[in-house]
């Protein structure tokens, strides 16, 4: 059975930085698109960072572009997200998804396998 564990979140000031970790389990780590998405409260789930356990390709939103920075380690099945100069707008939950296959958009509605998600507040 496919079960992420994240973890990583807390609380942060302006400016800061979080490493978030999403381990995986129960299935086979090649050929999936692993993903980090965020919901703020009375907001849609939004896609973060996207990555292909296969070859590595990625994506981000242009809100996180240039501050956070998706990885993979392969021999540990585990997806880090580094996020720098982190702003108060990025206070929300995060959740990591799974899905079977290359991405072709880091949307949620793509992703059928989550984990119970990490609360990442950035306050001063």
């Amino acid at each position: 059975q496919l079960q992420l564990v994240e973890s990583g979140g807390g609380l942060v000031q302006p400016g800061g930085s979080l490493r978030l970790s999403c381990r995986a389990s129960g299935f086979s780590w090649d050929s999936h698109s692993i993903g980090w998405f965020r919901q703020a409260p009375g907001k849609e789930r939004e896609g973060v960072s996207c990555i292909y356990t296969s070859g590595g390709s990625r994506t981000y939103a242009d809100s996180v572009k240039g501050r956070f920075t998706i990885s993979r380690d392969n021999a540990e099945n585990t997806v880090l997200l580094q996020m720098n100069s982190l702003k108060p707008e990025d206070t929300a939950v995060y959740y990591c998804g799974a899905r079977r296959g290359m991405f072709s958009l880091c949307v949620a509605e793509a992703f059928g396998s989550w984990g119970q998600g990490t609360q990442v507040t950035v306050s001063s």
